[in-house]
């Protein structure tokens, strides 16, 4: 049977080094990056879940469902977890809420190879690295996730090496490496926006 997906968009909370602002709220070309994403994913899936421990940031997105964290300072991990927990479907399309430039053919392509396998996380990877927050999870991997929160861990990539998972492999192209940009910095904002 063909796995349903939930698109998932990891918005987090207020970031330190953008002097309390979300990321996902900072704007890009004169749109939000939350509101990129969306114009990207919004006919790709049959349930869209934004994940963040400040929902009232996002009021104006209340068509979709929103999810907090269960356990509280995990990263990207917890929300993760949020998402699988609360999902409609039997897998989901992890985002980071901080990547302006997502690609919906590179998108789709994923959810084709995810389709026609039996991994459960697919990760791309791009010159030898891997864009862990690109990628679909199967909630099958809820259980084994919790416990390994439960026991502190925070790493996604640790989590994802105890589990079967699979590589989508892309060219290593300045065009693909600006898919998965993402801004942690002020100076990644001006990078990318030439301010």
């Amino acid at each position: 049977m063909e796995s349903r997906i939930s698109g998932v968009i990891l918005a987090g909370g207020a970031s330190r080094r953008f002097g309390g602002i979300t990321k996902s709220n900072i704007i890009v070309d004169g749109e939000t990056i939350i509101s990129r994403i969306i114009s990207t994913i919004d006919n790709l899936f049959n349930e869209i879940i934004i994940v963040t421990n400040t929902p009232s940031e996002f009021h104006d997105l209340e068509r979709f469902k929103i999810a907090g964290d269960h356990f509280l300072k995990a990263g990207p991990l917890g929300g993760i977890h949020s998402a699988l927990k609360v999902s409609e479907n039997d897998s989901i399309f992890v985002f980071a809420g901080d990547m302006p430039f997502l690609d919906k053919e590179i998108i789709t392509e994923e959810i084709r190879q995810f389709r026609l396998n039996d991994y459960k996380i697919l990760i791309p990877r791009i010159g030898g690295l891997i864009e862990p927050l690109h990628s679909i999870f199967r909630v099958s991997v809820l259980p084994h996730l919790e416990m390994f929160l439960a026991e502190g861990n925070r790493s996604v990539r640790d989590f994802i090496s105890e589990m079967n998972a699979g590589y989508m492999d892309l060219q290593d192209s300045e065009e693909n490496r600006r898919v998965f940009t993402n801004i942690n910095t002020m100076s990644d904002l001006r990078n990318i926006t030439g301010i």
